[in-house]
Parts: C-alpha cells; structure tokens; sequence
C-alpha cells in the first residue's frame, strides 16, 4: 500500500471550504477516483495548532503513478483553482507498506520530496 501525507494550515475565513475541498467527498478525491489504484482519503485536524493531514491511500507506488501520468494535467489546475483555501501546504512524504523481514509484520518506508 502507498499512502501520501501532506500538512495544510487553511486561511481561516476559508475553513469550512477547505474541509470540504480536501476531505473524502470532496473535488480532490473525485478526482484520485478516476484511477482504479486510489483507495481513499483521511482529513485530520490537530485543534492545538489549527492544522490538517490529508493521507491519501493508493493500492501501489505504481497506482499512484499511474494516476500522475493519466490525470496530472488535471491535478495542476485543481491544485490552482483552491489554493487560495491555504496559508500553507506541505508534502510531508509517500510512504509505502513493506513486509519486514523477519517477524512477517509491516513496517512503513517514507520517501520525502524536497
């Protein structure tokens, strides 16, 4: 499995948009939808420092690329169309599920862009 996190600070006359822009129902996760590979999206919201995490699930790294080869024309221009919703946004990192080796639990592998 291959998750990507990311950490948004929304404007706050802009809170309840961004919610719904980024939460599960909304035009993001429409839009990762289109892939077969896309499993999901979480909103966390810390109320001590006002942020949220989005944690998109994708079935593969592969999937997620796929969708990014497929649909990043797309992406670009949602991505323009709300990012007046944020103060900031930031890739925290993909991060994909690997058996470990020897006591056959899972483990997480995090790549960061930067």
């Amino acid at each position: 499995m291959h998750k990507i996190l990311w950490q948004f600070i929304p404007r706050p006359e802009e809170e309840e948009a961004f919610r719904k822009a980024y939460g599960p129902g909304g035009p993001w996760a429409r839009l990762f939808g289109r892939s077969s590979g896309y499993l999901g999206t979480e909103l966390l919201f810390d109320p001590e420092e006002g942020r949220y995490l989005t944690i998109d699930s994708w079935s593969s790294r592969g999937d997620f690329e796929g969708f990014n080869a497929s649909f990043g024309k797309e992406y670009d221009e949602l991505d323009r169309q709300l990012e007046g919703l944020t103060l900031r946004e930031e890739l925290l990192g993909n991060f994909d599920s690997e058996p470990h080796r020897n006591q056959g639990r899972h483990t997480l592998s995090c790549e960061q862009e930067g």
